[in-house]
């Protein structure tokens, strides 16, 4: 077979455990997953009454238009409905991006750690990959600006970022743009936007009017608690939605997904609480974490990185053990942390319950 080089050491993508796998290993009967990121209150109640009503065919297509979904998307953001193209989660988003604008020859710029498929898909393209580590968690915009050059095609942005929390904020963001040529796509990840309570966060459908080499990313897949349907999607300026539209592949969308997303957008107020509950939930980490000397990083996202100072994989292995899923860090670029998913009240409490017993032993 004729493979392209740069995949043959290319490793797939290795999903956290899943719940059913735990309890068969372990023998037990209840597990917490607090590993992906997901919302721990699931979706909207409009949601599921809309599934249960859901009579169409399966036989027919998708909407290659998604025509409903893009509708109420427009209005809720007071976008043009030109100005939003959907995708089969932001992975798909991300692969459209660089299927578009990475070659040999090219470079892409982007921070580590952070949202692993910016380098997965740039790899797979064959371009040049410039990471900038992370300062104290938080995007390195000087040292990202300075790594540009006239190869450059792509820098990605993740803000809040994962696995990190830590968001840039409008001033910062701004001063970045200024900086960035033109003729540079600038893609801003903002999955956990929903989450964000911070006062000087930027409004990025402000920020594309001004800077039409801007293109924004959001998902369906967190606060919305719809990551099973897979809906991500992307706005920026009519011109970059119409080059990147024709690399997307028809009926990427299906129309479950395309029906659930347009529901969910019209309960804000469960979002609203999500927010508030997420909110207290970080409360109870830093609490927790300031009383045990642990040191984390503020996250406006819906999770926290933790660090043990002692391998994470011993962490994981542990908290699994009483039944708590979470992610080492140890393959996220952080060995000696663990990232947890914020949850519900008691679901918190159990978790830092079987932490303050790993640190007891490890005394």
């Amino acid at each position: 077979m004729k493979w392209k080089e740069q995949i043959l050491n290319l490793k797939a993508y290795q999903p956290g455990r899943s719940v059913a796998q735990v309890k068969e290993e372990f023998q037990l009967e209840h597990i917490v997953k607090l590993a992906s990121n997901e919302n721990p209150f699931g979706c909207s109640p409009l949601v599921k009454e809309w599934l249960s009503q859901f009579n169409e065919s399966f036989a027919i297509y998708p909407d290659g238009y998604a025509t409903i979904l893009r509708k109420e998307l427009a209005n809720h953001l007071q976008l043009q409905e030109s100005q939003l193209l959907f995708g089969n989660g932001s992975d798909e988003i991300i692969q459209i991006i660089s299927r578009s604008l990475l070659k040999p020859g090219m470079n892409t710029v982007m921070a580590t750690p952070t949202f692993p498929q910016y380098r997965h898909n740039a790899t797979v393209e064959g371009a040049e990959i410039r990471e900038i580590p992370l300062k104290d968690g938080a995007h390195d915009l000087t040292a990202m600006g300075e790594a540009i050059d006239e190869n450059t095609a792509i820098v990605w942005l993740c803000s809040p970022n994962n696995p990190s929390g830590i968001y840039i904020n409008e001033r910062e963001l701004t001063g970045f743009l200024n900086s960035v040529p033109k003729d540079v796509l600038i893609v801003l990840d903002e999955a956990y936007h929903e989450y964000v309570t911070a006062e000087d966060y930027y409004d990025a459908r402000d920020l594309i009017k001004e800077y039409p080499n801007l293109l924004v990313m959001r998902t369906f897949s967190k606060i919305y608690g719809l990551a099973s349907f897979r809906i991500g999607y992307a706005f920026g300026s009519d011109q970059l939605i119409r080059f990147l539209e024709p690399v997307r592949e028809p009926f990427n969308v299906n129309t479950i997904g395309q029906g659930v997303a347009a529901v969910a957008l019209k309960d804000q107020s469960f979002i609203e609480k999500c927010r508030a509950e997420n909110k207290k939930g970080l409360n109870q980490f830093y609490e927790f974490c300031e009383k045990n000397e642990l040191h984390y990083y503020p996250s406006e996202g819906n999770f926290i990185l933790v660090d043990f100072q002692t391998n994470g994989d011993d962490v994981f292995q542990y908290l699994m053990r009483k039944g708590y899923i979470v992610r080492s860090g140890k393959a996220l670029g952080f060995p000696t942390s663990v990232r947890i998913t914020v949850g519900s009240e008691s679901e918190n409490e159990g978790v830092l319950k079987a932490i303050e017993s790993f640190l007891a032993e490890k005394k």
